[in-house]
């Protein structure tokens, strides 16, 4: 395992903490925490092999977020002095006190244990930041080069997006954790004109929290994905549109995390479901009076969230309250057992302690109730995707994610893809083109019939979650095994388009 990078602890990281969190106590603050933060962010498109924009920024800051008579308080800062960590201590209290006449719902944080000292570095191999940048230009080059190389395909987007994110963050009651992690997320898009069509298709390969590694094979086999992709545009091209009507679906891991993502996700995200947040998504149909009673989906679904996850884009070691985190059930059997929390959520509905979801995207936001890995769990001795294709005698396969629509209350919902194969007496007997699905969110899960083994399993996911009024973003990953989900609508959207 790789160490936390000396030039972030060469930082005065804790004689800023000592001097934000004396002066909160100085001022009366029951609690106090303080978060120092960098991140830094590299990315890279190509178009036709040609370097079209490169990207590379560095964030560096620390904030200081109070409770003073029951009423949050935050302010952040960069002089890296403990003189201005100080100060912005005392802005933090100010802003408790002027808010603290209109306060109505005191706030009171779910009680954790101390983790002193403690350091977490996520799993990888290459810091991708190591890695002199001609080197990766001329890799993606590389690879769109091969793809241009094919006569189907007219052009080829290519784009290599990094991260890596230290914190560093102490609290009154003594908590202290330094912690790094690395994401990586390379895609590659082939375009096509022909016959008065035009279509592109992208990669499958998802982002991951790993290193420069991934893409050297590590994960992902991308020399094959890329040999394949030229065919699967052509043949995408030649492809009928679909007949609209209903179907049973086979739905690929590279697609089901998506709506995993919309329909799950963001709908037992607990302050969605409580009315607090509906900036981004709107709330939720899954709200707390239906806790332990609704049947979300089959009794075969069962879902998990886990900030654990190897390789999660949203695992860490410990949430931005100084949260141990861990993987916790969201569906069991397909109940609704459990919501993602974060501290003053967990206690004020009872549920005992956080669940490690708080986490703030730079040091000037406050720390926000965010998404875990949240992941639809495979049969241990469920069947392959062939199996479950073999079981289907009308229907379709889908892989690879494209556009989505969800309503407000995470309900009503429509996907399409990247590939959609026709099922005919179990066999795939060619691609589809023009295909979305539509069902509500219950209706859909409801109708899974079948979920593949380990075997299927693929970690999914994105770098850029929206949520909060301003906004951040988060990455988070889903993972999934390939599923069998018998008679959902199929829309046209060409004639839907149309209308």
């Amino acid at each position: 395992m790789r160490q936390i990078d000396p030039d972030f602890l060469a930082l005065p990281l804790r004689r800023l903490a000592d001097a934000a969190l004396q002066r909160a106590r100085e001022l009366g603050a029951e609690h106090a925490d303080f978060r120092l933060e960098r991140a830094r962010g590299e990315t890279l498109r190509l178009f036709d092999t040609r370097l079209e924009g490169s990207m590379d920024a560095d964030d560096l800051g620390y904030a200081v977020r109070v409770i003073l008579d029951g009423t949050w308080g935050f302010a952040a800062g960069i002089d890296l002095t403990p003189d201005a960590a100080a100060a912005v201590a005392e802005q933090a209290v100010e802003v408790a006190r002027v808010a603290r006449p209109v306060n109505r719902e005191p706030v009171e944080l779910a009680a954790e244990p101390v983790h002193a000292g403690v350091t977490w570095v996520s799993s990888y191999d290459v810091d991708p930041f190591e890695v002199a940048l001609k080197d990766k230009v001329g890799l993606l080059a590389e690879w769109s080069g091969g793809l241009m190389a094919h006569p189907a395909v007219d052009h080829v987007s290519a784009s290599l997006m990094q991260v890596k994110e230290q914190k560093f963050y102490a609290d009154t009651a003594g908590t202290e954790t330094t912690q790094q992690r690395v994401r990586v997320h390379p895609s590659l898009t082939v375009m096509r004109a022909a016959g008065g069509l035009f279509d592109d298709m992208r990669t499958l390969a998802p982002p991951v929290g790993r290193g420069y590694e991934y893409l050297s094979g590590t994960g992902w086999d991308f020399p094959a994905e890329l040999a394949a992709l030229p065919v699967l545009l052509e043949e995408k091209l030649k492809a009928p549109s679909v007949e609209a009507g209903v179907y049973d679906l086979v739905v690929h891991p590279s697609n089901l995390w998506l709506t995993i993502h919309e329909s799950i996700g963001h709908a037992t995200e607990l302050d969605r479901a409580l009315g607090y947040e509906a900036a981004y998504a709107g709330t939720s149909f899954a709200t707390f009076d239906k806790l332990g009673t609704l049947e979300y989906g089959s009794p075969i679904m069962n879902v998990t969230g886990d900030r654990t996850a190897e390789y999660g884009l949203a695992s860490i070691g410990y949430d931005d309250e100084g949260v141990a985190t861990r993987q916790f059930d969201i569906v069991r059997k397909g109940r609704l057992v459990g919501y993602q929390l974060d501290r003053r959520m967990a206690l004020m509905k009872g549920l005992g302690t956080s669940n490690g979801c708080a986490y703030a995207d730079s040091s000037g936001h406050v720390p926000l109730q965010r998404m875990a890995n949240v992941s639809l769990l495979p049969a241990l001795d469920g069947p392959s995707t062939d199996e479950l294709i073999a079981g289907v005698e009308r229907g379709i396969y889908v892989m690879g994610d494209k556009s989505w629509s969800i309503d407000m209350q995470r309900y009503n919902f429509q996907f399409t893809g990247q590939r959609f194969y026709l099922i005919e007496n179990g066999r795939l007997t060619g691609q589809l083109r023009d295909v979305a699905y539509q069902a509500t969110t219950t209706d859909f899960w409801r109708s899974m019939e079948a979920v593949g083994g380990p075997n299927t399993y693929v970690l999914g996911g994105a770098f850029n979650c929206g949520k909060g009024q301003p906004g951040q973003v988060a990455p988070v990953s889903h993972g999934c095994p390939s599923a069998l989900f018998r008679g959902v609508k199929i829309l046209n959207t060409v004639q839907e388009g149309g209308k």
